[in-house]
């Protein structure tokens, strides 16, 4: 098996993920250095809780470090690709900002927010682009005002954030893309130190803990995972809705499914389709394989997500079912910081949709909605729809 693998159907993880029903197994990189990779869903937990296992950058292969941050260079503050005693004392700083008591101050915004994009996909009427009307201007919206970013640069970061993410960016344009962001960020700092907000920019640096470039490289991870990742599950879940009729019907009437129908379409379509990847740092054994220290390992978010010995009938979407501890936030230390952010977001957008546009459907055939399959973060490019 190599990796990354590519997809054959637009919903579906690729065909060779399943094949073989062992959750670890060696895997061959594009370059021909041999892995591991895991496919179950209690190996990838283990794995994922391990400080056994590392997520730095240069312990790994050059080919995997380079398909994340440019010649395995992690900014200051970037702390998703640190371990402790580092991922540990960044983390501590952003934890009360993440709290589910404040998300859940922020739903009524939220809703305000889905309800004027949805005013302007009334007003301009059919046909829309889903994700340039709606997808993405509600997580992008959301993590500007939280951030203190301000929303009229989204053009700008969002660019960089697709340039940073696509599967075929040489490193150079990796590193570009960084560098552009950071400096973007250094200017927000500056500005912010004599013009403070009420924002969690504002709040880090009144903090007096962190050096200028350990806030801009945490504002950095923060604003791309802000919106890259919700804006392709709004996208791509208002997609399998689509394409799952007495699915989307269930949204749409009956209020009480919403909870599980966001954890359903999180596990189903398990967007973070390349990696995560960690090495290992000593030998470890996972599921019964020995792997030695320094060999590299790629978990697949996708086949642990439809593991058959966790989840009943793991290929079907059926939002009724609770889809608890699917892995698409994550596990251990890494755990998505801002997963509880992300839920309310789907729990308010995918209702309001439906209920706004009731007769919503793809203006185009599903085959010619352009996929992501050329980015780390899988969605759809654009979604156009009509009512």
């Amino acid at each position: 098996m190599t990796y990354p693998m590519s997809r054959q159907r637009r919903l579906d993880p690729p065909d060779e993920l399943f094949g073989d029903p062992a959750p670890v197994r060696p895997l061959t990189f594009a370059d021909g250095h041999v892995g591991w990779l895991v496919r179950g869903h209690a190996a990838g937990r283990a794995v994922l809780a391990d400080p056994r296992f590392s997520a730095e950058p240069d312990r790994q292969h050059p080919l995997v470090a380079s398909r994340h941050l440019p010649k395995g260079r992690v900014p200051p503050g970037f702390f998703l690709r640190m371990d402790a005693p580092d991922h540990t004392r960044y983390r501590r700083l952003l934890t009360g900002h993440f709290t589910v008591r404040r998300m859940n101050q922020l739903q009524p915004r939220i809703e305000e927010i889905a309800a004027s994009c949805l005013d302007d996909m009334e007003r301009a009427g059919p046909p829309a682009d889903l994700v340039r009307d709606f997808a993405l201007p509600i997580p992008s919206l959301v993590i500007c005002e939280l951030l203190g970013v301000p929303y009229e640069d989204r053009e700008n970061f969002q660019n960089e954030s697709a340039r940073l993410l696509r599967l075929d960016s040489s490193p150079g344009e990796m590193e570009s893309a960084i560098n552009d962001l950071i400096k973007y960020f250094y200017t927000l700092i500056a500005r912010k130190r004599v013009e403070p907000g009420n924002d969690l920019l504002t709040a880090l640096i009144g903090g007096g803990e962190l050096e200028d470039d350990e806030i801009a490289g945490m504002g950095f991870l923060l604003l791309v995972a802000g919106h890259e990742t919700t804006a392709n599950m709004l996208a791509l879940g208002t997609f399998a809705l689509l394409e799952h009729p007495e699915q989307l019907a269930l949204v749409r009437d009956d209020p009480t499914v919403i909870d599980n129908a966001v954890e359903e379409l999180l596990r189903y379509l398990s967007i973070i389709h390349v990696g995560p990847t960690r090495t290992a740092v000593e030998d470890v054994v996972i599921e019964g394989t020995t792997i030695r220290a320094g060999e590299c390992v790629a978990l697949s978010i996708p086949a642990a997500n439809r593991d058959p010995s966790r989840f009943a009938d793991p290929s079907a979407l059926d939002v009724r079912q609770p889809a608890g501890s699917h892995l698409s936030f994550g596990h251990g230390i890494h755990q998505c910081l801002g997963q509880q952010l992300a839920r309310i977001e789907m729990r308010v957008a995918y209702p309001a949709l439906l209920r706004r546009f009731p007769s919503l459907r793809l203006a185009v055939p599903a085959e010619e909605v352009p996929m992501r399959a050329d980015m780390s973060i899988y969605g759809v490019h654009s979604l156009r729809v009509t009512w």
